[in-house]
Parts: C-alpha cells; structure tokens; sequence
C-alpha cells in the first residue's frame, strides 16, 4: 500500500513550541561532547570486504554496509546497498542459525543462504586460480623471447582475460544474489526470549490497579466529541480514513505531553533531535525495516528511492552512518521528536478505531548507542524511564516480555508496555524498548574504536590501535501521543464529564487541571 498512485510534493509540518531557553539550560549538555569522527565526505566509496567473527550473543547475517549510491548501473538500475555478512559464522553454526529462524517464524531460507555461499566459495577458488595463471603468463613476457613464443603467450593472456572477466560478472551476480537471500536472515535471541507467538509473551511487571468508576464509562472518541478535542470526519473528508483533526485542548495535551517527556528524558543525560522525515529507501532497509512489498508499513514516494518514516528510530540510526565513533563519547543517547507515517497495512476492527491506530501520529523516540557489553544495561534504563514515565501519569500498565515471534528482524529482545484503557475495555500496547545489537549497525557501518593499543603486536606501517568494532542500537519509545491521549482521557474521565489533566502535564499546559465540556 502506497500513496495512492500520486507523487508527494510537499509536506507541511506544525512547529512544536518550546519551553523557555532559561528552563532548558540545565538539562542541556555541550552539543560538542556527543561529536565523533567521520569519514571525510571526498573519501570514495567504500568497498565490500568480509569480517571474521561477530560477538556471540548478537550474531546476525549483516555486517559493515556500503553506502547505497545512486547512480545507474550499465541496465539502467540503481545499484543495491552491500552488507559485508559473515557466511563463514553462519554455515559454522547452522543448527543455531536454522533453530533461531523457526522461533522467530522467518521466512530466511537458510539451506538456498549455504548453497549460493558454497557455490561462491568455488567461483572464487576458480577466479583466483585463473588470476594466477593469468600473472604467470604476464610473468613470462617480461623475458627475452621468440617471436612465436611471444605470440603464443599474448594469445594466452587474451583467452586467460577472456574466461577472467566472465567468471568475475558471474561471481557479481552470484554475490548479489547470495546478498539479498542472506539479508532475510533475522538478528539471534536472547535466551531468556519466551519461546513463541505473541500469547506465549510473559508479564514482567504489573504496577498499578484499573480505575474504578461509579458512572458508566465513554470510550475517547465519545469524550473527545463531547469536549470537542478531535474531528475524525472533517478529517476523512480531507485525507482519508485514520486521520484526524486535534482541536482545543487536545492540541495543548499533544504540546504538553511533548515537552514533558522531552524534558524528563533529556535530565536523563539524553540529547534532543527533530529529524527529517522523508529518508531514503536504503536507511529504512539498514535500519531493519521493509519500504517495499504489499504488507509493508511504510509510505513510498512514489518515482523516488524515499519514504515517510514510521519511526524516528530510522533517521536517527542514520546520523552515524558509515562512521567511527571514539570509544569515550559512549554511550551516545538521543531523544527525537518526529511525526510518524504507517500504512496500517491490515489493521481493522474496533479495537483499531479512533485514536488508537491511525496513519499520522507524534511521538518522542529514545535511541542509544554504546559498547556491545553494555546493551543489556542500557535496556534495562529505557524500560526503567518508559515506567518511570507512565507511573508519573498514574497509568495502570503491564510491562511483556515479548516471545520470539512477536519480534521483528532487528530485535535481540524486545519490552513492550500495555496500559489500561477503560474505555476500550482492554490493554493497548503504548510503548516498546528493543534492544537490536549490532544488527542494524553492521548494516549501517557504525563502528567504534578503543585509544587502547592492539593486544598484539601489528605488522609493520600498521596502527597499534584495537581493530574498530560494531557499536550495539537499541531504541525505546517515550511517548506515542496519540495513545497516550487515549488513556489520558479514558482514564482521567470525570461523571460530570470532565476530564482531570494529570499534575505533572499541567505546568506545559498554561497550569490547566480540567477539560470541560463546553457550553452548547
């Protein structure tokens, strides 16, 4: 599902206000200590090679990717973004490889993976072993010889060159081939990963009890026409289905929620971001996601290698792409503001209505980078303000560890965060914490490299620093407004019908406590 068969032109965003620069000051750290080194932009491009080993609790089929280039090939097609993949690892240890893939219902064909990797391993033995008959011909005409010597070994060389350049075009293909076969293959799991669909998901965390209400209870979209807070039809009539209008005090909850989270984040030693939202298509595949393909959530421009993004965790992966960060800036944390674009591809039904699924929405992303030694940890710190930030609200939620099946490609393991919503009658999902390893940045090429020397001695000419190694991303979500404007008025209803703003929101909303229905 597209954009409808039209070309985007243009897209008009609203600007979010922010708090006073005096209220900021002292949550801001130096923009200048999360700055890293990158390769100059006059550098060429970046050539495939192959690595060794990967760190064992995050292997996955992706490794160092070159930059997608935009410039047509001799057919007139863009040429596919290349990822360095340890083959090697995966033939090795393919029980775990295979088993992985069952848990996590890919659909990766790890047998055609082996088979193509195989037959690339012959080729290669057979392009090099022409190679060198080719430098010994060469080698030979560096003498003095007879004429029909000479002739013969030119005759030789041709043929020798001939065979060379046919062999190479099939080994192009053959690795290209073998490139998007092996880039299905999903990120390994955790070992404490239920084991499963998404029913077989565990509760690792309950806080709170449900509301309990002495009237009967509106769902949001009966409160927000009584408040007067959104227009779903003006909307439809506008954009289509899933869209909507904010009005009044929703607008003010959707700023207020915003800045609230922005700010508790950023005391968390996290930097701020508003990022593009169009990207191009190869930063949406890097980062794990699929622009393409019937059930695909992503919006694509249409006659352009760009998409909307469904998450600021895509642009935001993006910043460090093809670099080599200082080990000492670790971790780097950032907290992005960003309209969000999905397609909602399938996604009908009551329990979709109203707010709680639509093709537009705002929300504050967490996104992290540091060592692979310290994933684990960080993991624990995004779940850890995720709860910290909807227990300030007074939520009542569960936080899941989510089983294999339920977890996309990048994910090593995944948190999410339900919370009650009265009116809908049920838990709806407001959040999630994944920790991705370095699946996605193998694939983005973002590496780090210690000032400790090389525990052996290097070769001569060579730097005595430790060989650069893949830093670990995991990303988390602060705030998904939309939702949380969901259980905010469900859960903050009123029998007069009024809607209480929560206390912490208050301040970011001009010092507003209620909503209350306006007069007819």
């Amino acid at each position: 599902m597209g954009l409808g068969g039209t070309t985007l032109q243009t897209l008009k965003l609203a600007t979010i206000p922010t708090p006073s620069s005096s209220s900021l000051r002292s949550v801001f750290k130096p923009l200048s200590q999360s700055f890293l080194y990158r390769h100059s932009r006059r550098r060429p491009a970046l050539q495939l090679f192959f690595v060794r080993g990967l760190s064992a609790p995050a292997v996955q089929a992706t490794a160092t990717a070159t930059p997608k280039t935009t410039s047509p090939d001799e057919n007139g097609m863009k040429q596919q973004w290349k990822a360095a993949i340890d083959f090697k690892w995966i033939r090795d240890n393919k029980d775990a490889v295979a088993a992985n893939i069952k848990k996590r219902n890919s659909n990766a064909n790890l047998e055609h993976v082996l088979e193509l990797y195989h037959k690339m391993l012959n080729l290669q033995k057979e392009v090099e072993q022409l190679r060198g008959e080719r430098n010994v011909v060469a080698n030979k005409m560096k003498g003095k010889l007879e004429s029909s010597e000479r002739q013969r070994l030119i005759e030789e060389g041709k043929n020798l060159k001939e065979g060379l350049l046919s062999l190479e075009e099939d080994l192009l293909k053959l690795t290209d081939e073998l490139q998007q076969e092996a880039q299905c293959i999903p990120n390994m799991t955790h070992p404490d990963v239920p084991i499963g669909g998404e029913d077989f998901s565990t509760i690792r965390k309950m806080v709170g009890t449900p509301h309990e209400f002495s009237f009967p209870v509106k769902d949001h979209l009966q409160l927000g026409k009584e408040l007067d807070l959104f227009d779903f039809d003006a909307a439809s009539e506008v954009s289509g289905s899933k869209f909507y209008y904010l009005k009044n005090e929703a607008v003010m909850l959707e700023m207020g929620l915003i800045n609230w989270t922005l700010l508790e984040v950023m005391k968390r030693g996290f930097t701020p971001l508003t990022t593009p939202e169009i990207v191009r298509s190869s930063i949406v595949e890097k980062c794990g996601f699929q622009p393409r393909g019937a059930n695909t959530q992503v919006y694509s421009i249409e006659d352009s290698d760009q998409c909307l993004i469904g998450t600021a965790e895509i642009p935001v992966g993006g910043i460090h792409m093809d670099s080599i960060i200082a080990a000492s800036l670790l971790p780097l944390k950032y907290v992005a503001v960003s309209h969000c674009f999905r397609t909602e591809a399938g996604a009908a039904g009551t329990a979709s209505r109203g707010l709680y699924r639509v093709h537009q929405f705002s929300k504050v992303e967490m996104f992290i980078l540091c060592r692979p030694e310290e994933s684990d940890f960080y993991h624990e710190e995004l779940i850890r303000i995720e709860e910290d930030l909807f227990s300030s609200l007074g939520l009542h939620y569960k936080t899941l560890d989510m089983a294999s099946g339920d977890l996309g490609a990048p994910a090593y393991r995944k948190f999410d965060i339900e919370a009650w919503m009265p009116g809908l009658a049920r838990f709806g999902e407001i959040s999630s914490a994944s920790n991705c390893t370095d699946y996605q940045s193998r694939r983005l090429g973002i590496r780090f490299r210690s000032s400790e020397p090389a525990l052996t001695n290097p070769k001569k000419g060579k730097s005595n620093l430790a060989p650069p190694q893949f830093v670990h991303t995991l990303n988390a979500t602060a705030c998904a407004v939309p939702r949380m404007i969901v259980c905010i008025l469900e859960n903050n209803q009123q029998e007069d019908g009024s809607v209480i703003i929560p206390e912490p929101l208050r301040p970011f909303m001009g010092g507003l406590e209620f909503i209350h229905p306006k007069p007819r």
